[in-house]
């Protein structure tokens, strides 16, 4: 075993209580969700980054946001590197409570770890942060930063808040732990997360539904409309046929087919909608997913021709297209459609920028080499179609800092979901990892002169 598998092994008592004591804490900064939970969440982790040795922990307040927790270690000397480490202490909503397997917010034990909403996503990576901290005794061989937001889950005026403020997030690299492994045992790195952007199609074509028996047949039916123009964004394979929207051939590691029906929980028989393969489709190239639909239910639904029907789609496309232009493409596509001769209302909303790193850089290096010396293996790339929206804006306030992005979740950890878990074999090996990381990063950015 190296010296930092024995030391952090003798942290991971310390580490489970305090990621259990955490994950107690139903710390949701959703609106209608009290805030009481989420200042507890805020001042238990600044007191154990406190008690680890961090000199410097401050208390960073935005409109509108829950607090972030900002700390500072000095570089322990004149020309160390200053690695910033990010996680965030604020959950989902546990949803319908009755589809788990015990109370969302009772860290329960489950085989090789612990069952908790957010105890995944992302307080396991909060521990891990501290696990490092606490194996330098407080004393890393790189200056640290430290940024643990309260309200990644639902959105704040943080993600845009780094560019304006860039000297308190220099830094030479980042450590963004909001993400984990493909699958448990397989050291990942992402480097690549797809952007996103929504809007709203409607059609309006009658003044009030009709009888269907006396008009049906001529009187133009608005779900019939919106249906015919939904169709098109798809060709017969299910691949987005929507001209313009970037797609490449996936290089890095994937979800075998079995794995990925299991997580999906496709029905048996039913197949997967796209063709090539399935990094192609999740990660590098776009998804267009119809999120919400207006129309009369089955079980209330008159014989009526429909005078009014929208849907809102959900599109995520390639981490280097821009967002304005993806959305633009998907928007005009719609706007040309009259189906049966009826015009489409196509309003659009939110947009975010996807984001690839550079992985040629000595921190990349310094990463294959702790993620290796953590779990004996090579390090594999992935990237993913969610967003972190903040990732951009941390990038935008520290253009030059190398972006890595791995932690203690792993593909099937739930997230998200009901019954969401932690392995311990995965937090344990991810402080592994940060320790070995600014080993070697602080060792090679010295033998390479300080150079980025």
């Amino acid at each position: 075993m190296t010296s930092f598998e024995a030391t952090v092994d003798g942290l991971m008592g310390g580490l489970r209580a305090d990621l259990e004591r955490l994950a107690a804490i139903p710390s949701i900064a959703f609106p209608g969700f009290p805030a009481a939970p989420v200042e507890q969440a805020h001042d238990l982790v600044a007191a154990l980054l406190r008690d680890a040795g961090v000199p410097s922990v401050e208390r960073l307040d935005l409109p509108d946001t829950a607090p972030v927790v900002y700390g500072e270690i000095p570089a322990p000397v004149t020309g160390a590197p200053t690695v910033l480490l990010y996680a965030h202490y604020d959950v989902q909503p546990p949803g319908d409570e009755a589809l788990w397997r015990s109370p969302p917010f009772e860290p329960t034990a489950v085989e090789g770890g612990l069952r908790a909403r957010g105890i995944a996503d992302d307080k396991c990576n909060v521990i891990a942060h501290l696990g490092m901290l606490r194996a330098f005794a407080g004393r890393p061989p790189v200056g640290v930063k430290i940024v643990i937001e309260g309200q990644e889950e639902y959105g704040s005026a943080f993600d845009d808040y780094p560019p304006t403020d860039p000297r308190r997030f220099a830094c030479d690299a980042m450590v963004i732990a909001d993400l984990g492994n493909l699958r448990p045992g397989t050291p990942t790195l992402t480097t690549g997360l797809r952007g996103a952007c929504e809007l709203v199609v409607e059609v309006r074509t009658l003044d009030e539904p009709r009888h269907s028996g006396g008009f049906g047949g001529a009187a133009p039916d608005a779900l019939l409309v919106l249906l015919k123009a939904l169709g098109t964004l798809h060709d017969v394979h299910g691949d987005v046929a929507v001209a313009g929207l970037r797609r490449e051939e996936w290089s890095g590691t994937t979800y075998t087919e079995e794995e990925f029906r299991a997580l999906a929980g496709v029905c048996e028989g039913v197949p997967l909608i796209g063709s090539g393969s399935l990094g192609e489709r999740l990660w590098s190239g776009p998804a267009i997913t119809v999120t919400g639909l207006d129309a009369p239910s089955v079980d209330h639904g008159a014989s009526a021709v429909v005078p009014y029907a929208r849907a809102k789609l959900n599109l995520r496309f390639h981490p280097r297209q821009d967002p304005k232009e993806a959305q633009a493409k998907l928007v005009a596509h719609l706007r040309s459609l009259k189906p049966f001769g009826v015009p489409l209302t196509v309003t659009p909303g939110d947009s975010g920028p996807g984001y690839e790193a550079a992985t040629g850089g000595p921190a990349y290096r310094a990463a294959r080499a702790a993620l290796k010396e953590a779990w004996g293996a090579d390090a594999s790339y992935v990237a993913t179609g969610g967003s972190i929206p903040l990732v951009n804006g941390l990038a935008a306030a520290v253009p030059d800092a190398e972006v890595l992005l791995f932690g203690a979740q792993d593909g099937m950890c739930n997230l998200h979901a009901p019954n969401e878990r932690v392995l311990f074999s995965e937090l344990r090996n991810t402080v592994v990892a940060l320790c070995a990381f600014v080993r070697e990063y602080a060792a090679g950015f010295r033998t390479e002169g300080g150079a980025v």
